[in-house]
């Protein structure tokens, strides 16, 4: 006879971000470090959600995203330049290094859909964490085919598989499912971070405020959905150690 058992269930959150958005890195830094620090982390699963800043932005490989903002928001490039090293101190002070000026100004739709392909190969993870790497330290095109292929083979991912996904279209839906939810969920800016469907952080909250939301959505989900795949009845039994009680 053969007895099945069903894994354990692991509460979700959900992550809108867009690999354009700093402080959608940074949140992403601090949510990570709670949760490496959480003792039931196992026990919970993160996906990103793709969300677009700048929908229909046109990619110049020569401008940088501190042009892009200059131009975007009608300020001087040093009022630009001042405000992006605002962030720039606010990532380090989270652990994180970012170069704002060379970061190129890119439409960010390839490298959601990408990130569909790694969900789908369970490497969402790490291939997100190398987008924003790329983007705000090494100064990559994200919307370059060739450079997203060799982020995709970096993590670990086919690049004959990414690249064909990439050319063929792939995952637009998905992609435009994430933004349409979004929009249902009434999410004006990212990041935006959904705790089992019930709690909501906006922003690049402090790690204190991600601490504590996971901890009461935790306690929350956990009441409904016990560790063990089975139920325990407790009677007097003998363990492995040869003790009888």
């Amino acid at each position: 006879m053969t007895i099945e058992f069903t894994a354990p269930a692991k509460m979700k959150i959900e992550v809108w971000s867009d690999i354009m958005c700093p402080f959608c890195y940074i949140g992403k830094k601090r949510l990570d470090d709670v949760l490496n620090t959480f003792t039931q982390s196992d026990r919970i699963d993160v996906e990103y959600k793709s969300f677009e800043l700048m929908p229909g932005l046109e990619t110049h490989p020569l401008r940088s995203s501190t042009e892009m903002l200059s131009e975007a928001k009608g300020m001087p490039l040093e009022q630009a330049r001042q405000m992006n090293e605002q962030v720039k101190a606010m990532a380090n002070s989270a652990g994180l290094e970012m170069h704002p000026d060379s970061s190129i100004a890119a439409n960010t739709v390839n490298a959601h859909r990408l990130t569909h392909f790694a969900k789908a190969q369970d490497k969402q993870q790490e291939l997100t964490q190398a987008l924003f790497k790329a983007h705000f330290v090494d100064g990559k095109n994200i919307d370059d085919l060739d450079a997203l292929v060799e982020i995709a083979t970096a993590v670990g991912l086919d690049g004959a598989a990414a690249r064909e996904a990439l050319e063929s279209g792939a995952f637009n839906a998905e992609v435009e499912q994430d933004v349409l939810e979004a929009r249902q969920l009434g999410v004006q800016g990212v990041p935006f971070f959904v705790f089992d469907r019930k709690y909501a952080i906006n922003g690049a909250q402090q790690s204190e405020v991600f601490s504590g939301t996971i901890e009461k959505a935790f306690e929350e989900w956990s009441a409904e959905n016990p560790a063990s795949p089975f139920k325990v009845i407790d009677g007097q039994s003998c363990s492995t150690d040869g003790t009888c009680a």
